[in-house]
């Protein structure tokens, strides 16, 4: 096995989580298909074609999957998306709207700050250390 390609993200709306994610975060559309049960398949990711793992924007099906949204991972940090550019970014996604909850701050493995996405989910933007 070689890597995760793909992760389910539950969304609310699929045209607000693309617009989020690319106009927001940067990310790129690598896919948008209409499917028979009126459900669509959306992929973005990160970065350019197949350099990493693609969130998979599903739109929640009843209410179980509608209470996940925002609190996919119990309000951990559960995702972590690195840069080569944290200055660039942080500054670039903050004037986009992007919530941090924290100011930027070095550890010993990078430089990081927390932000949610639009429905709450916790994300680490990450530039690791040399």
């Amino acid at each position: 096995m070689r890597r995760i390609a793909l992760v389910t993200l539950v969304v609310d709306d699929y045209d607000e989580a693309i617009r989020f994610y690319t106009e927001a975060l940067g990310f790129r559309l690598a896919e948008d298909t209409s499917r028979p049960d009126g459900s669509r398949w959306v992929v973005v990711e990160p970065g350019t074609a197949g350099a990493g793992t693609g969130l998979l924007l599903g739109r929640a099906k009843g209410e179980a999957q509608a209470a996940r949204i925002g609190d996919q991972t119990g309000g951990r940090v559960g995702f972590f998306l690195h840069t080569d550019d944290f200055a660039g970014d942080h500054a670039r996604m903050a004037a986009a709207g992007v919530t941090f909850l924290e100011e930027p701050r070095h550890e010993p493995y990078g430089t990081v700050a927390v932000f949610q996405d639009l429905y709450g989910n916790r994300w680490d933007l990450l530039q690791p250390a040399a």
